[in-house]
């Protein structure tokens, strides 16, 4: 068959799937929030260790190892980027008591976002942003227009730098790759081209997450805010892209920031669609098998040995008035038939948008509580926090 039927064959089938699952899709169009839930488990504050002098940053990337205890993170160098920090490492993995034992990546990740370990223990993560300058309200604000003189004897304003706009910037030289290490820390891969790439079959432009299947192929959800593409991708085992699925809508086989990406035992692929307030499900052959409202918003996705599957939302109730009846937390439920059945609320539930400090409390500018999600095999939960920069543990009361 010549390229050009594979793709007509594919594109058919895609319409297809679309088709027999859209009165699914629509129905789940409107659900009631699953807020009264039991909440089976308590926090461990402080539960991890990092080294004399250095503090926690956001984080949305936690990861359990293959050995089912220690715990893996990407961690933003104790702010919300690394772009300024060349000397810390990002890559921290912890022992099952909380002990940091290795760490890695300086210099060469600028907005660690979502994490994998495959089944030979390498660890994957993504790095959802770039080094190029960027105009912070403040300073565009403050930034006279270029028509503008300067005032008699003043010297020249130093340039603004230019404000960002969807793909890749010329000023970037990383960011918006994929990089698979060894457990030892040694760069074994890295997909797409630093700085961003946004073509057909070119990839990344914000890469949120990413996972491999029992055949070590890769899939890589990309799309976060200045959306050039809303899409998965699928890579051989050894990096070469071989389909994407996906644009942006609300529709079928569409994306709003695909954020996190987990498989079940049948090997499916479960994705989360955040911007949509979804989990979408897809089987084998990417034809879309469920659209799933009930775990909220999803931010992160874990699914254990058990298809138990665990549902983070860091962006729903007092810090999202379109999605503000659903509150956030952890949701656990079966990544069987969709039943939810336990929920980890947040302890701050009517927190606002604002700047850590203050009375009430505030949330910070971005998301809160639980961002990334994952369970060791013990049952205990870890939940990745983006505003209040934690690492949090949650164990059965």
């Amino acid at each position: 068959m010549s390229r050009h039927g594979r793709i007509k064959k594919v594109f058919t089938h895609s319409i297809v799937a679309a088709a027999a699952i859209g009165c699914q899709a629509q129905a789940q169009t409107t659900v009631e929030p699953v807020n009264d839930l039991p909440n089976a488990y308590q926090t461990i504050e402080g539960y991890f260790k990092l080294p004399e002098g250095r503090t926690w940053g956001s984080t949305s990337a936690v990861e359990i190892d293959k050995d089912g205890k220690s715990i893996w993170v990407g961690e933003r160098c104790g702010a919300n980027s690394c772009a300024n920090a060349p000397d810390v490492d990002p890559m921290l993995h912890f022992d099952e008591k909380g002990t940091l034992i290795k760490s890695f990546g300086k210099g060469m990740l600028i907005f660690p976002h979502g994490i994998h370990v495959d089944r030979s223990g390498n660890v994957w993560i993504t790095d959802g942003q770039d080094n190029a300058p960027r105009a912070t309200p403040a300073a565009a604000a403050a930034t006279p227009p270029a028509s503008a003189a300067p005032a008699a004897g003043a010297a020249p304003a130093p340039a603004a730098a230019p404000p960002r706009v969807a793909g890749p910037s010329p000023a970037a030289t990383k960011g918006h790759q994929v990089f698979k290490f060894s457990p030892k820390g040694e760069l074994l891969m890295a997909i797409g081209k630093p700085g961003g790439a946004t073509g057909p079959t070119e990839c990344c432009w914000q890469p949120n997450d990413v996972i491999t299947n029992a055949a070590g192929e890769i899939f890589i959800a990309e799309g976060h805010g200045l959306n050039q593409n809303d899409r998965v991708m699928k890579f051989s085992k050894d990096g070469k892209f071989l389909q994407a699925w996906g644009t942006r809508g609300e529709g079928p086989m569409q994306f709003n920031q695909p954020h996190a990406l987990a498989f079940d035992s049948q090997g499916r692929l479960f994705v989360g669609d955040r911007g949509n307030n979804r989990v979408l499900v897809f089987d084998k052959d990417m034809n879309q098998v469920a659209d799933w409202k009930q775990f909220s918003r999803p931010s992160g996705l874990f699914i254990d040995k058990k298809d138990n599957l665990y549902s983070a939302d860091s962006e729903s109730g007092s810090i999202n008035p379109a999605h503000s009846t659903w509150k956030r937390g952890i949701r656990i439920g079966s990544a069987k038939d969709g039943k939810v059945t336990a929920f980890i609320p947040d302890p701050l539930p009517t927190c606002e948008r604002g700047t850590p400090a203050g009375n009430p409390p505030t949330c910070g500018s971005g998301t809160w509580v639980a961002e990334g999600v994952a369970v060791d095999a013990a049952g205990n939960i870890y939940g990745a926090e983006v505003g209040p920069r934690k690492l949090q543990k949650y164990v059965k009361k």
